[in-house]
């Protein structure tokens, strides 16, 4: 994800050598480098020397990377987190008082110039500080704003997202393997249906529920397979596990 966004911001015009950057392995450090033209640096150096600062850790990390850097780090300094369930208010408790903080949530689409990003104002943000994230954000994907307290829910939604996609494909190329197709056909079968099928969605205008009608003929094969769904709940299913990536969101807040 850090190189996703690394590649978003030289996209949306900054210069690749005002980018300084900051990993635990210097392998990926110089990886990175050579690959994009940017600045190696160290956490300490980057709190002091950036006008903003992008925070890709983990939620658990959060608390001890804004303990190192925030004796340092100016009031005008932006600082945009990407850490699940970190609310801005976390990081606003830790540094100089009136430092801008933007809350965001992506996804890993993002990696291939398809992601989904919902960004959030914290209590010292201001437009031109959502206008310069939603910039370099939207040069790899969708972005929208919305209030912080929905964050959670964008969470399980699109950030968790891909996961879900990604286990309803396996499962549907495991199924069609049962059925007496090869691992490459089953393969080939389903990636390209599932991609089809969101293409349409995204170019059609229509809405799921009436793409899905559309080939859906009374008593026919597609009719039985989605019988078999509402009979094992599955919409309840999929309800039930956004609540739990919201509730494991907050949790982690």
């Amino acid at each position: 994800m850090g190189e996703a966004l690394l590649a978003g911001l030289i996209n949306s015009g900054s210069t690749p050598s005002a980018i300084c950057i900051a990993d635990k392995r210097a392998e990926r450090l110089s990886e990175l480098q050579y690959k994009y033209g940017v600045t190696p640096s160290t956490i300490e150096n980057i709190a002091t020397d950036c006008d903003a600062i992008l925070l890709v850790v983990k939620p658990q990390d959060m608390g001890a990377l804004i303990e190192t850097i925030s004796p340092t780090i100016p009031a005008t300094t932006l600082l945009v987190t990407f850490a699940a369930g970190k609310q801005s208010a976390f990081i606003e408790e830790r540094v100089k008082p009136g430092t801008s903080v933007i809350r965001v949530m992506p996804n890993t689409p993002t990696l291939v110039g398809k992601g989904m990003a919902a960004i959030s104002g914290g209590t010292h943000a201001t437009e031109s500080d959502i206008d310069f994230v939603t910039n370099f954000l939207a040069s790899s994907g969708e972005v929208i704003v919305l209030d912080e307290e929905l964050q959670d829910a964008v969470t399980a939604t699109s950030g968790s997202g891909p996961a879900y996609f990604f286990y309803f494909v396996e499962e549907m190329i495991k199924g069609a393997i049962a059925l007496g197709l090869s691992e490459a056909a089953a393969t080939k079968l389903t990636i390209q249906t599932i991609t089809g099928a969101a293409a349409m969605l995204n170019e059609s205008g229509k809405s799921p529920t009436t793409l899905r009608e559309n080939v859906t003929s009374p008593k026919g094969t597609t009719a039985a397979a989605l019988e078999t769904f509402y009979q094992a709940n599955t919409g309840e299913i999929i309800s039930a596990a956004l609540k739990a990536a919201r509730d494991r969101s907050q949790e982690l807040a």
